[in-house]
């Protein structure tokens, strides 16, 4: 989800400061926001493709990791604590 969570982010940027432009009516910016968020939006599904084809390959080609050997020297067993005398 890594290239997809850019995309919303860009797009988030540009929601924000298209809000940031309306409110302050600043005209200069109203282009750089709405070509963020034009491009937030045509991202997010090329994001979704290479995030699936990376899930996709990485699961495939992932080799299986053999079970970890037993130990060879195995630690003593505990003594159970000694009760302290009742205290009279």
């Amino acid at each position: 989800m890594r290239y997809t969570k850019t995309a919303l982010l860009a797009f988030g940027c540009g929601l924000v400061l298209g809000l940031a432009v309306i409110a302050g009516e600043i005209k200069s910016l109203q282009r750089v926001a709405s070509g963020l968020m034009a491009l937030g939006i045509a991202a997010i599904p090329v994001g979704m493709v290479v995030d699936w084809r990376r899930a996709v390959r990485g699961a495939a080609g992932a080799p299986r990791r053999a079970k970890t050997p037993a130990r060879r020297n195995p630690q003593p067993a505990r003594r159970p604590r000694r009760s302290s005398p009742a205290k009279r």
